[in-house]
């Protein structure tokens, strides 16, 4: 059964900066879309949504342009989320720009590197109140330890449509559960309906010894607080690759819905990124 990435990252950095690479050696290369394809061979997965890849301002838009000239020579990029900063003003401005870009589906700004503050000022809120107009999601890229101010967040965004990346970035290695168990049930349960992308799991495990029964009560999880129709399935490549290989990726995530039924798995695989980001 064929898969829809909804979590691809590409930078390149001789293009753009994006100056968190330089903590992270193993990160701090240029990945190309001809690395993704080598990345993919065997895999399954068709189709991909590029996910912005927190690069310096002043190239939000940049990166944005870049990909989607990217995506006219490769069909496969099937849609975009977007860098975006909903705490500074020229937002507006910013979401037309972007409208002009066929490819973008839903916009981003990572805040497990901002104070949690960030995402509780007015503006921000004010801001992302503005995307059902546009049609656009918005992705939450939080820590675990984030999650109850990503809940604050939601509740205060009634008419916004999210996605979780990262199932909130779990402490799989260090195998802490709870409170992470319990606030993924609270955000599942927001009115917004939010979404939760299954992406990169085994990131956040021992890189050295990590089984797939490591990633199982984080996985079973999420699916359980989400259900089947609010679960999309993402690589986080080239970040998975800091623990294991695409393909390591998937062959994981095919194992642990091995006793799911087809149409379980194809909601997870494609139908649900299909619906959500529109690809």
């Amino acid at each position: 059964m064929h898969l829809v990435d909804t979590h691809q990252h590409l930078w390149d950095l001789e293009r753009f900066p994006y100056s968190w690479t330089e903590g992270i050696p193993a990160l701090h290369r240029s990945f190309l879309i001809d690395d993704y394809h080598a990345a993919v061979v065997d895999s399954g997965i068709t189709k991909s949504v590029f996910v912005e890849c927190d690069v310096d301002p002043p190239h939000l838009l940049d990166e944005a342009r870049w990909v989607g000239g990217l995506a006219a020579a490769n069909p496969s990029i099937a849609g975009m989320v977007a860098a975006c900063r909903p705490d500074e003003d020229g937002f507006e401005a910013h979401l037309e720009a972007l409208g002009e870009l066929p490819l973008v589906r839903g916009l981003r700004r990572v805040l497990h590197t901002q104070p949690d503050e960030l995402s509780r000022r007015s503006k921000f809120r004010d801001n992302l109140a503005r995307l059902p107009a546009h049609g656009y999601t918005f992705d939450l890229c939080v820590l675990s330890r984030q999650l109850p101010v990503a809940i604050e967040l939601v509740r205060g965004c009634p008419g916004v449509r999210f996605v979780l990346d990262h199932c909130g970035v779990p402490d799989v290695k260090g195998g802490g559960l709870d409170p992470w168990r319990d606030q993924i049930r609270t955000l599942a349960e927001c009115d917004n309906l939010v979404a939760c992308k299954l992406s990169g799991l085994v990131a956040y495990a021992d890189p050295e010894s990590w089984t797939v029964d490591d990633l199982r009560p984080w996985f079973d999880h999420a699916i359980e607080c989400f259900g089947w129709d609010r679960v999309v399935w993402g690589g986080d490549w080239p970040v998975c690759t800091l623990s294991a290989s695409l393909s390591e990726w998937v062959d994981a995530t095919r194992t642990l819905v091995a006793g799911a039924s087809d149409d379980e798995r194809a909601r997870l695989f494609h139908r649900n990124a299909e619906r959500i980001y529109r690809v």
